[in-house]
C-alpha cells in the first residue's frame, strides 16, 4: 500500500493586508504631524516631492552681462542757446573795423555711465543679494545740430571783411556753453540715478531680490 502525499499549494503573500498596513501607517504619521505642526497630509507629501528653488548666478557671469551694456546712455539734454562772437581792431572802432556774429545754437548733451569699466572685484554676490560699484557718470557727447543752428545776424565794419574763422570759433564755444549749462543743471546726477534704476531692473530680472550700490 503506497502513500500519496497531499497536494501542497504555495502560500501567497497577503497583498491586501500589506497595503492596508501601509495606509494605516501613513495615516498615523499624517495625524501625528498634523497634531504637532498643524501641517496637512498633502503638505507633508509636498515636502518629499519638491524642494527649495536655488538661483545660482556666479559673479563672472554677472560682470560680463553688465559690461556688455558698455556705455549706458541714460540722459539726453536738448537745448537752444544764443552765442555771440566778435573781432575788434586795436586801433579802429567797431563800426569801421569790427566783425560781430550772433549764432542761434541747437544742440544735445548725452551723459551716462561706462559700464565696460566695471571690474569683478567691484561686484559681490551673496545669495540673492548683489552689491556693486559703478563708475561715475560722465558726459559722452556734446553735439550741435547744424541743421537747426543758424546765424541770426552778422555785422562787419565799413573797412573790414567777414572773418571766415569767426563762425567756427563761435560754434566751438557754443559746445562748451551747452556742456556747462547741462552740468549746472545736474546732468551727471540724473545720469547716475537713471543708471542705477536701469541696472536694478536688469539684475532683478536675473533673479536677484536686492541690489545694493556702493
Amino acid at each position: 500500500m503506497s502513500f500519496v502525499p497531499p497536494n501542497i499549494e504555495r502560500q501567497r503573500p497577503p497583498v491586501r493586508g500589506t497595503l492596508l498596513g501601509a495606509a494605516i501607517a501613513l495615516g498615523v504619521v499624517g495625524l501625528t504631524v498634523w497634531l504637532w505642526t498643524g501641517m496637512g497630509f498633502l503638505q507633508l507629501i509636498g515636502l518629499f516631492r519638491g524642494g527649495t528653488t536655488v538661483i545660482n548666478v556666479n559673479q563672472p557671469t554677472v560682470v560680463r552681462q553688465i559690461q556688455q551694456l558698455q556705455r549706458l546712455e541714460t540722459v539726453s539734454y536738448t537745448m537752444d542757446k544764443i552765442i555771440s562772437g566778435e573781432r575788434n581792431n586795436a586801433y579802429l572802432p567797431k563800426f569801421l573795423a569790427g566783425d560781430r556774429l550772433l549764432l542761434v545754437v541747437h544742440g544735445d548733451v548725452i551723459a551716462g555711465v561706462d559700464l565696460g569699466r566695471v571690474q569683478p572685484a567691484e561686484v559681490s554676490v551673496r545669495g540673492r543679494t548683489i552689491s556693486l560699484r559703478i563708475p561715475a557718470a560722465e558726459i559722452f557727447t556734446t553735439r550741435i545740430d547744424n541743421t537747426r543752428t543758424r546765424v541770426y545776424s552778422r555785422d562787419t565794419g565799413l573797412f573790414s571783411a567777414a572773418d571766415p574763422n569767426l563762425e567756427s570759433e563761435v560754434r566751438e564755444e557754443a559746445e562748451r556753453q551747452l556742456q556747462q549749462a547741462a552740468l549746472q543743471d545736474g546732468v551727471l546726477k540724473t545720469a547716475d540715478q537713471n543708471a542705477r534704476t536701469t541696472l536694478s531692473r536688469m539684475l532683478t530680472g536675473l533673479g536677484f531680490e536686492q541690489v545694493e550700490f556702493r
